[in-house]
Formats: C-alpha cells, sequence, structure tokens
C-alpha cells in the first residue's frame, strides 16, 4: 500500500527523459553523436538485463529534459508503430536552424522529410537507423532554451539540439489520456488541429536547465493523436518503450504515487536507477509512464568532464564487470 503522504504534487514541469529501443548498440552511439551531435552521458547495462547496454544521450550535462536513452538489443526484430505508444520523439531547434539541418540530413544520407508546418512551427520529420520516428520542432519558443554544448562536437552550437520539445502518442481514444494529463499532471490543452490535441506542461523550471523566456522549457509538449481505428503497435527496434516525467525529489515523486493511486492507477515501488529514483505506471490508452527524480544526475559516479567514456555498473553487478566487458560488444570503431 502506498504511504499517504497527505501533499499534493506541484504540476509536472516537462519530461525528463524518454526511452527507446535500438538493435545495433555501435550504429546506436554513432547516429545520435556524430549526425544528432548528442553527447554520450553514460554507458552502463539494462537493470533487468545486465548482459545488454543502456546507453544515454543528452546535451553536454546531461540535464534532465534532453534525455534519451536506448536498450540495444542485438537480436529484437524490428518494432511497428500502433495505438499506446509514441509517435514521434520531438527536439527542439531554432528556427535559423531549419537549414542548417536539411543540408546536414541530405548530406549525410539521413532519411527525412521535407519541413511542414504544425501549429506555429516547422517540423522535419526524420528516421533513424532503426526507423525511430524523431521529429526536429522549431519556433521562436527555443530560443530561450538553456541548454549545455556538447564540446567537440561538429553541430555548431548555435544550430544544437536543446532538449526535448516534447513527444507525440497515438491513441485509440484520446479522452482519459487527456483527463489524466489535465487534471493530474496539470497540463493545459492549448491547441487543436487536424485531430491533434497539444498539451503543454504548466509546472515551472527551478532546478538545472532554468530558462529565459515564456514557455522555453524541454519537453512542455505533448501532441495526443487520436486514431480509432489504429493496430496495437509491436515492440521492438525503432519504437519508444517509455516517456518519463520529471519530479524534483523524492517527497515529490511519493506525493505522486500516492496521487496516481487516488486516479485508481497502481504506480510501482519507488526504484533506483542510479542516476534517478522511478516509479512506473500505464496510463489508460496503453503508453508506460514513469516519474523520475532530478536527483543524483549522470555525475554521480564520474566527473562531468569525462560523462560516458566508461562503462558503469550498478553495484549488484560490479562483481561481473569482466564478464559484461567480454560479452558487450565495442561502441565505436
Amino acid at each position: 500500500m502506498p504511504h499517504n503522504t497527505g501533499t499534493t504534487p506541484p504540476p509536472i514541469r516537462g519530461l525528463h527523459h524518454v526511452t527507446a529501443i535500438a538493435k545495433d548498440p555501435k550504429k546506436n552511439v554513432a547516429f545520435y553523436t556524430r549526425v544528432l551531435g548528442l553527447r554520450l552521458v553514460k554507458q552502463t547495462v539494462n537493470f533487468d538485463d545486465p548482459g545488454t547496454y543502456h546507453l544515454y544521450f543528452a546535451d553536454g550535462a546531461g540535464t534532465p529534459g534532453s534525455v534519451l536513452t536506448f536498450f540495444p538489443w542485438p537480436n529484437v526484430a524490428r518494432g511497428e508503430l500502433g495505438a499506446g505508444e509514441t509517435k514521434a520523439t520531438m527536439f527542439a531547434i531554432t528556427e535559423r536552424s531549419v537549414p542548417f539541418w536539411l543540408r546536414r540530413l541530405s548530406a549525410l544520407g539521413v532519411e527525412h522529410d521535407a519541413p511542414v508546418q504544425r501549429f506555429d512551427e516547422t517540423v522535419i520529420a526524420v528516421r533513424d537507423h532503426d526507423g525511430m520516428r524523431l521529429e526536429l520542432v522549431a519556433s521562436a519558443r527555443h530560443e530561450g532554451i538553456g541548454f549545455a554544448e556538447v564540446q567537440g562536437s561538429d553541430v555548431p552550437a548555435e544550430h544544437a539540439l536543446r532538449g526535448f520539445a516534447g513527444v507525440s502518442l497515438v491513441l485509440r481514444s484520446a479522452s482519459k489520456t487527456i483527463d489524466l494529463l489535465t487534471r493530474t499532471l496539470g497540463y493545459a490543452e492549448v491547441g487543436n488541429s487536424d485531430g491533434v490535441t497539444r498539451l503543454m506542461a504548466r509546472g515551472a523550471d527551478t532546478g538545472q536547465g532554468a530558462v529565459m523566456g515564456q514557455g522555453a522549457v524541454m519537453g512542455r509538449i505533448i501532441d495526443v493523436h487520436e486514431d480509432q481505428g489504429a493496430q496495437r503497435g509491436r515492440t521492438g527496434s525503432g519504437t519508444v518503450h517509455h516517456i518519463a516525467f520529471r519530479t524534483k525529489d523524492d517527497a515529490e515523486q511519493q506525493a505522486w504515487q500516492d496521487a496516481l493511486a487516488q486516479r485508481g492507477l497502481h504506480a510501482t515501488e519507488i526504484l533506483d536507477r542510479q542516476y534517478f529514483h522511478s516509479i512506473y505506471v500505464r496510463e489508460p490508452g496503453g503508453v508506460l509512464l514513469e516519474f523520475a527524480t532530478d536527483a543524483p544526475g549522470f555525475a554521480v559516479d564520474e566527473p562531468l568532464a569525462t560523462l560516458g567514456q566508461e562503462l558503469k555498473l550498478p553495484a549488484q553487478y560490479e562483481g561481473m564487470r569482466d564478464a559484461l566487458r567480454a560479452r558487450l560488444p565495442a561502441l565505436v570503431e
């Protein structure tokens, strides 16, 4: 039984991270570092499957709201997008960066679509080597996003990905999900276009990644696509496993566990994920949600300057280090 804290959690500030499934870890690292210019901020192993990697990509400091993580499973089949899943993971760029990214994607042979307008934004749809759906979303709002530059990247800081703009979800029925996001998590409905309902997180950002300018916070947007005829998807490479919301600390996370229970949703116990503490819950539309704390962060077990350069293991797997090193493939040539 969850412990009742008697407190109401503040509205969600936005996304903490998105976790997806890949096939080849070496191709995964190459695409997200060399093509998109993100930093590999952590190489560790899957808590439930230590024989495989868990890789974390982010801005230069691993700021919550910029973190895209992957489970690379070499034998996994290609997934298929369907109802109850994340349709696209959206990265924020500035309006002046659109020509740069179109040239770069074309030069590197990356599959992408011509820009389209959605709400007040310019959107470039991109697919990675596994077919994962990404979007580069350009908006004047993104000028004020605070982010940490990735040192040594050939993507100039002025054109760098500025964390997440948000995610889009595809659902057979959207009403219960929208109700959860607005009435419980504090999102506000800010637009509707062509069957897409746009929700925006209203929580203030006062910690790492604080920004200037109205609306300029990483990962505030959730676009909900309702498609009553959508078939269930198939989990596999190129699909998102779960999305995670930011929570300030353990006390706030406990309050969220209680608030979800009051909604009739059973969240997991609080789990120590080394770099944050987490609870998980399946929302009414089928999307797996995580609530992750900002602390302790990715510098808890290695210096900020050398994040991601060495294999880091949870304490319970440290005794297996030599065996895991022998089993895990190299990440770079």
